[in-house]
Order: structure tokens, then sequence, then C-alpha cells
């Protein structure tokens, strides 16, 4: 009984981050993502999907939500920790 438990709550655990992860994916993949996240130094080159994202920790200026087309209109790639 025990082990069925655990069988079912980490099915579950597992469902939920395939599903997370698929949806990331696919947004990537298809562009489909509505926004991204980029920092607005004169030197910043790259755009981010996550807020918190490693490659956002240097920047001084300030940290805005943009249209993923918009990103790519200002020459924006994507950031090296997140692909």
């Amino acid at each position: 009984m025990k082990t069925y438990l655990y069988s079912i709550v980490g099915g579950l655990s597992l469902l939920g981050l395939t599903a997370f992860t698929y949806q990331e994916l696919s947004s990537k993949a298809t562009g489909t993502a509505t926004n991204v996240f980029i920092c607005t130094g004169t030197s910043s080159k790259k755009y981010h999907y996550k807020k918190n994202c490693r490659g956002l920790n240097a920047c001084k200026s300030e940290v805005k939500q943009v249209s993923l087309t918009n990103a790519k209109q200002l020459e924006r790639t994507l950031c090296g920790w997140e692909d």
C-alpha cells in the first residue's frame, strides 16, 4: 500500500513536471510565448523567459517585460542560461 501511494504521488509529480516542461519548450519552439524580460541597459543583447533568470543578475538598469516580437525587433537573442 505504501509503495502504491508513493507511485501515485511520484507519477503525479512527474506528470506535472512533464506538462510544464512541454509547454515551456513548445512555446519556445513555436515563438508563441507572448512576453519575455529584457534588461534596458545599452549593452544588453539577450531576452529571458524568466524574470529571475541568472542572466539578468548583472543588469544595472531596469528589467522590463516586453513581447517576444519586440525583443526580436531589438535584435535580442535568447539567454544562454535558458536554452
